[in-house]
């Protein structure tokens, strides 16, 4: 990393624990010769701590062109995301011959990339901190020609670059499903009588009509855990008598009426702040 000198260098691949490249590469003494012309990038530009255990850097040729940049008909651009945990991520597939890392680009809590890919089906991997692994929320097939680990699954279609295809078909779908709705509901209507069953007129009835047709009813029943106030009660001698003793957190927000006596109504509530119990009690004449 010191000198100047910019030619291309022969870098040597990670290993998973068979001694093979993901894509089923030959293992040779615990590591496999790439061609020189797989990499070949400034050696000015600082590396990474994972690209410094394997003494090369890596970067994406095919990561998507900057605006105005020709992007060929043979290839679409392609979103690669990684959600998992790591300091690094980088990628690498069958669409490189498992020869390049192309690193991803954190944004919050995510690592992105964009690579502009053949239609087909490719394979890939992701190398988070430096260990090959799948992304399990993606498509994965089992490569049998490693001995079984898996490789995330992708197919490009061109298809899915056709936008005005794409949105015809998504109109194509929220017409058909509002009309599947509208029809449904035509259709319970439709069993559905006008009108309540029964006698009806013009006239307005009497006040005596009106009358509730079952008995009247009495409130119910105060219930016993609300019977418990601590106002109008003696106080035991132990306790100060400028203070009510601790409510039950089943008094808390209710309005306490005390009986009308001198035409004076006396009403009470209690409040709780933190820790603290607030009573507060209000008198008002009833005329």
């Amino acid at each position: 990393m010191g000198n100047s000198d910019s030619r291309s260098r022969t870098p040597s691949a990670r290993m998973d624990d068979g001694g093979q490249l993901p894509g089923g590469g030959p293992r040779r003494g615990g590591s496999l010769d790439l061609p020189d012309e797989a990499v070949d990038y400034p050696a000015l530009i600082k590396q990474s701590s994972v690209e410094q255990e394997y003494g090369f850097r890596i970067r994406a040729e095919t990561i998507s062109e900057q605006p105005g940049d020709h992007v060929t008909a043979s290839k679409l651009p392609t979103v690669f995301k990684w959600s998992g945990a790591g300091k690094e991520v980088f990628l690498s597939g069958s669409f490189n011959n498992w020869q390049a890392k192309i690193p991803l680009v954190k944004s919050q809590d995510h690592f992105y990339t964009i690579v502009d890919l053949p239609e087909g089906e490719h394979e890939y991997q992701f190398i988070v901190d430096g260990k090959w692994q799948a992304n399990p929320k993606e498509p994965t097939r089992q490569n049998a020609g490693r001995g079984g680990p898996l490789n995330n699954v992708l197919e490009v279609k061109s298809s899915d670059f056709e936008v005005f295809e794409a949105l015809a078909m998504d109109i194509a779908e929220s017409t058909q499903s509002k009309e599947h709705g509208q029809s449904e509901v035509s259709e319970r209507l439709r069993h559905r009588s006008g009108s309540p069953p029964g006698r009806y007129t013009s006239q307005v009835p009497s006040g005596s009509a009106r009358q509730p047709a079952g008995p009247n009813r009495a409130p119910p029943v105060l219930p016993q855990q609300l019977l418990q106030v601590i106002l109008n009660r003696p106080t035991d001698s132990r306790l100060d008598p400028n203070l009510l003793p601790e409510p039950e957190h089943v008094m808390l927000n209710h309005l306490y009426a005390l009986s009308i006596k001198d035409g004076v109504v006396v009403l009470s509530t209690i409040h709780r702040y933190r820790k603290k119990f607030v009573t507060t009690v209000m008198y008002k004449p009833c005329d």
